[in-house]
């Protein structure tokens, strides 16, 4: 802190400070009864003062020792007091006359704008270890009172506020107890025991650093009297003492201008300097600038500018030190980085390169087959595969650019008809042109989920899902065919069967491929109930038979009806009506279709009572009254349809039987269970969603505990869904959907999903879920229809319900309508969903 700064920070605290004699002079006539108050105060408060200075030096030391005990290492500021009073201290004149010069000349700039400083006291500076002095901001030395001095020497003489003890500012320093002592009685035990205890020393610096005018209570908060206490500081930086009764005694006799015969022998001139600057008559002392402009401060010595230009020096190399070791950590996380993007670089050229040659095997096995309609074989052999991939590149890019440009369909139809290429290579174009808005728009999402599938497929020695997609390309059971369902044949023989591909590009292309087959969902049929204007239309569930030709719903209109899936699509009726409905007791919370005994639904209520119903005669077959809360879901096991099981709000899983008249057992969690589902493949294994955030796996074999948890969600878990054997999709209020890997080997808790799905609002509401062929259906507090693909975090596609007055037909805004359930028609492109208005549609993936 150089002199300026110093005097800006002393000047703004003695205008804080409202010092009455810079306020207020005294005039001439009331001079000597000012004189005499004070005199009498100060000797009526004598007992009070000594009081005071105990517990002022108390707040100095505990000041000080905190900076001792900051300032341990070798590396930290010391305050100037500790460092003149060490032991055994060697006086360098350099070193000295530096610390005296940056004082002196702090002092100087505070008197040049008017301020005395009146704090000039070894205990209110701090050194740096490369002595660089600077100013203590603290209570302790704010107390005294900092003034502004009146440019006339009357406002000096009229008794303006000077330094004083401590106790004439109590208030500065809050409140000073006995207890606050007592609680520092150890740490100033300590003190006691070394050399100088810095509680005696403070105690007797006031009286050291106070001028004789000032003792006399004739002048305070002079200039004069701020050279005075540079006097006393020069003595004390030339001369060391060895024990603190020799330093007490010196220090008496400095009051009377007696100087140790050592100090006349050894610092003859630093001992005549510092007796002009203790001169007892004020007017006698130097002014602060013919300090700073004598001969002792000025003298020509070399060896000093040396050590003044020796500090510097190390002070810009230590500055340099530390912008080279920040640079260097820049340097090396920079390089991390630079190595990461490197690697990543390699890695991404080795699969274009791989990715263009099955492109090239691809093309030369796939181009016959799709070229029957216009070109033949032969026409096609006729030019060689490098010219196709070469000449289509630039054409690529140009239907690109023209398609990301705004053009039209018919424009875009113009340029292909004069584009000189076989139609197969036009539809290709235009399938790559139609898809790349939407992947360039979700980029940043795909780079990410690229990178993530990359590292499972590195880790990975098999796909687990192989062995269901050679199922499902066989023909057996409701497979999705897409355009480019025939390609997709060529790359699961080509890639998969073939073993020349890289683990992780199978899953990476099925869902981009997957990702981009759909660009809409489209209003397939819309169910026309008669009872429209009802308020209880809320549907809670839906539910397909197993040959996907009947669906139920059900809900808090406590009915439950079964609708014809051919008479709602491919008839146009003014209404719909069920072909069987059935009544129950209470609110109907959950409905699920045998698998395999085509005439059998299970189903919850809201009372706590779990139903097994025989639709062919509208009639119930079975009730279990277990529960002791209401019920949220049941669900038939596919492997063994004889076994249904059921959660809800009494926090337990009850086990059923349809042949047998109660439980066969019963799973106690913690918490509300919302969701349960058993796993397609197995009898024994159940999924269980909690209110506790967490989903459970359970062994059935073995009820007391679960056989792993997943912890991710942060709000309840509202349904969980098997995706296939090995991955669980949960959805909860947490406005998201996670996909999980179920480990191999059972017990632990797993908090890394495989994905995270957001795009969608839950915050409340029980909004359903629904998967097929890696398609993951959920509904939204906005009225929507969200579609997810377990490859990639973002939404598919979405579907948003108009609010329709069923009085005037006008479309309305309602926001507190929400699509309350979702269920997939076997493995297909249909979806059926129900909004809070019990509006029920047919969507279709196009």
């Amino acid at each position: 802190m150089d002199g300026s700064e110093e005097a800006s920070g002393w000047a703004a605290r003695s205008s804080a400070s409202g010092a009455p004699g810079a306020a207020y002079p005294a005039s001439s006539s009331s001079l000597g009864l000012v004189r005499h108050r004070r005199r009498t105060l100060v000797r009526e408060e004598d007992e009070f003062e000594e009081e005071e200075e105990v517990e002022a030096a108390q707040e100095q030391v505990s000041r000080i020792l905190s900076s001792a005990d900051k300032g341990g290492g070798g590396d930290a500021d010391v305050s100037l007091r500790e460092w003149l009073d060490r032991p055994g201290r060697a006086v360098d004149l350099l070193e000295c006359l530096h610390i005296f010069r940056q004082i002196a000349e702090a002092v100087g700039s505070a008197h040049g704008q008017g301020v005395v400083v009146a704090n000039v006291r070894p205990s209110c500076f701090v050194m740096s270890p490369l002595n660089s002095v600077s100013f203590i901001e603290s209570a302790s030395c704010s107390t005294s009172g900092s003034v502004s001095a009146s440019s006339s020497d009357d406002d000096d003489a009229a008794g303006g506020s000077g330094p004083g003890p401590p106790e004439r500012n109590r208030s500065f320093y809050g409140p000073s107890s006995s207890t606050r002592l007592k609680d520092r009685r150890e740490e100033d035990g300590a003190d006691e025991k070394k050399t100088f205890p810095l509680k005696r020393i403070l105690l007797m610096e006031w009286s050291w650093y106070t001028s004789p005018e000032e003792a006399d209570g004739v002048g305070r908060g002079t200039f004069a009297a701020d050279v005075y206490r540079l006097g006393v500081l020069l003595f004390e930086l030339f001369c060391t003492f060895d024990s603190l009764e020799e330093k007490l005694t010196t220090m008496a006799d400095l009051r009377h201008r007696v100087l140790p015969p050592q100090l006349l022998l050894k610092w003859p001139k630093e001992a005549s300097f510092c007796l002009w600057l203790l001169h007892p008559q004020p007017d006698t002392r130097p002014k602060i600038s013919e300090v700073l402009r004598s001969e002792f401060l000025n003298r020509p010595t070399s060896k000093l500018e040396e050590r003044v230009a020796a500090i510097k020096l190390t002070e810009e190399i230590e500055d340099e030190e530390l912008l080279l070791e920040f640079l260097l950590h820049l340097k090396q996380r920079k390089q991390e980085v630079a190595d990461r993007l490197r690697d990543s670089i390699c890695f991404i050229s080795a699969d274009v390169q791989e990715v263009q040659d099955q492109r090239s095997i691809l093309l030369q096995n796939s181009y016959p087959e799709l070229d029957r309609g216009g070109r033949s074989a032969t026409s096609t052999l006729d030019h060689p595969v490098a010219d196709v991939d070469s000449s289509s590149f630039a054409s690529r890019k140009r239907f690109r650019s023209e398609f990301n440009n705004g053009v039209g369909e018919e424009e875009l139809g113009h340029l292909m008809a004069e584009a000189p290429r076989s139609g197969t290579e036009l539809q290709i174009q235009v399938s790559i042109a139609s898809k790349s808005s939407r992947l360039m728009k979700n980029f940043k999402k795909l780079e990410a989920a690229y990178f993530s599938t990359r590292r499972r497929g590195s880790r990975s020695t098999r796909r687990p899902e192989s062995k269901q997609l050679q199922g499902t390309s066989s023909g057996t059971g409701s497979a999705v065919r897409t355009e480019r369902s025939s390609v997709d044949d060529v790359v699961l023989q080509e890639g998969r069967g073939g073993g020349r591909r890289n683990e992780w590009i199978n899953p990476f292309l099925e869902g981009l491929c997957k990702y981009l087959s759909f660009s809409r969902l489209k209003v397939k049929a819309d169910l026309k109930q008669g009872d429209l204007l009802n308020s209880m239309n809320l549907v809670c569930s839906m539910d397909f038979d197993r040959d996907n030709e009947f669906f139920a719903t059900a809900g808090v209109n406590k009915k439950i009806k079964v609708f014809e899936c051919d008479m709602i699509l491919n008839e146009d009726r003014g209404i719909h009506y069920p072909v069987v409905e059935m009544s129950n007791r209470s609110k109907l919370s959950c409905i699920c279709w045998n698998g395999y005994i085509k005439s059998q639904i299970a189903s919850s209520d809201f009372e706590g009572v779990v139903q097994v119903w025989d639709v062919t005669r509208s009639q119930s077959l079975a009730e279990m009254r277990e529960h002791e809360k209401r019920v949220w879901s049941v669900d038939f096991s596919l492997a063994d349809p004889t076994r249904l099981a059921s959660g809800g709000d009494d926090g337990t899983v009850k086990l059923w039987s349809i042949n047998k008249a109660g439980s066969v057992g019963t799973i106690r969690t913690k918490a509300n269970v919302c969701s349960i589902q058993f796993q397609p493949e197995s009898a024994h294994l159940l999924a269980v969603g909690s209110a506790d955030h967490k989903v459970y796996c359970f062994d059935l074999r073995n009820l007391r505990m679960p056989c792993c948890t997943l912890a991710g969600h942060t709000k309840t878990v509202s349904d969980v869904k098997y995706l296939d054997s090995s991955h669980v999709v949960s959805a909860s209020t947490d406005n998201s959907l996670k996909l999980w890997n179920l480990p191999a080997s059972t017990s632990g808790v797993h908090e890394a999903p495989l994905q995270t799905f957001a795009g969608h609002t839950n915050n409340k509401n029980f909004v359903g879920l629904s998967v097929s062929d890696g398609y993951i259906a959920t509904g939204s507090e906005t009225n929507e229809v969200f579609i997810y693909h377990k490859a990639f975090p973002m939404p598919v596609l979405s579907y948003k319900f108009s609010t329709t007055d069923p009085i005037s037909g006008q479309e309305n805004d309602d926001a507190s309508q929400f699509v309350s359930c979702v269920c997939w028609r076997g493995q297909s492109s249909t979806l059926l969903a129900a909004n809070s208005s019990g509006n029920i549609k047919f969507l279709e993936m196009v």
